[in-house]
C-alpha cells in the first residue's frame, strides 16, 4: 500500500525533496556567517548544507578557499552521513588548510599539529582526517604529526587518513582504508593498512 501511494505521488515527493534541500541551502548562508564569527577564514564563498561544527582553540587557524561544499546532514549524500561536518584545530600555532573546489560529507578534519588538504579534493562520507593519536596524556601516544594531502585526491566513504602521512595528487583511496603511510601520486590505493593496488 505504501509503495502504491509513493509511485503514485512520486512527483509530489520529489517536489518536497527539492523544498528541503533548498531550504537548507538557505540556512547554509548563517552556517557559513557563523563560521566566520568562530574565526574560520574563507578565501570566497562556500556552501553549508546541514550545520557542519568548527571549533578554533586559540592561536590556531582555520582557511578554507573558494567553492568549497559541506554536507552534514544524514540525508545529504545518498550513501548516508553518521555525524556533521567537523572541522577541529587544538594545539596553539596549528593550522588548517583547505584548497578551492572540495567537498566534504560529514567529513572530520581534526587537527593537533597541521592538516593541509589540496584543491578538488573529494573526501567521501564520513571521512576522518586526523594527526593525532588523541589522549596525549596516555603514554601509548606519540606526538602528532602533520598530513598533506595534494590537489585532485579522492578519498572513498568510510576512508581514515592517519598522522605523518602525505597522499599524493590524483590518487584514489578506497572505501573503509585505513592510510597509515605514505601514497604516491596517481595511483589507487585500498585495504587496511592501506596499499598501492593499481597506477593510475
Amino acid at each position: 500500500m505504501i509503495d502504491y501511494f509513493r509511485h503514485k505521488y512520486k512527483g509530489f515527493f520529489n517536489t518536497i525533496d527539492i523544498i528541503k534541500r533548498k531550504i537548507k541551502i538557505f540556512f547554509g548562508g548563517y552556517y557559513f556567517v557563523m563560521a566566520k564569527w568562530r574565526g574560520v577564514t574563507f578565501l570566497g564563498s562556500c556552501r553549508f548544507i546541514g550545520r557542519p561544527k568548527f571549533k578554533l582553540y586559540p592561536n590556531t587557524k582555520i582557511i578554507i578557499g573558494n567553492k568549497c561544499e559541506f554536507l552534514s546532514g544524514h540525508t545529504d549524500n545518498l550513501i548516508g552521513i553518521n555525524h556533521p561536518c567537523i572541522i577541529s584545530a587544538f594545539n596553539a600555532g596549528t593550522e588548517i588548510r583547505i584548497g578551492e573546489n572540495s567537498g566534504f560529507s560529514g567529513t572530520i578534519v581534526a587537527a593537533f599539529a597541521g592538516i593541509s588538504i589540496g584543491n578538488n579534493v573529494k573526501c567521501g562520507a564520513n571521512t576522518l582526517i586526523t594527526d593525532s593519536d588523541w589522549h596525549p596524556e596516555d603514554p601509548r601516544s606519540g606526538k602528532p604529526d602533520p598530513i598533506d594531502i595534494g590537489d585532485n585526491v579522492w578519498l572513498g566513504v568510510n576512508s581514515v587518513v592517519l598522522k605523518g602521512v602525505k597522499i599524493g595528487v590524483n590518487t584514489v583511496i578506497g572505501a573503509n582504508s585505513v592510510v597509515t603511510k605514505n601514497i604516491p601520486a596517481n595511483v589507487v590505493a585500498v585495504g587496511n593498512p592501506c596499499k598501492v593496488v593499481k597506477q593510475i
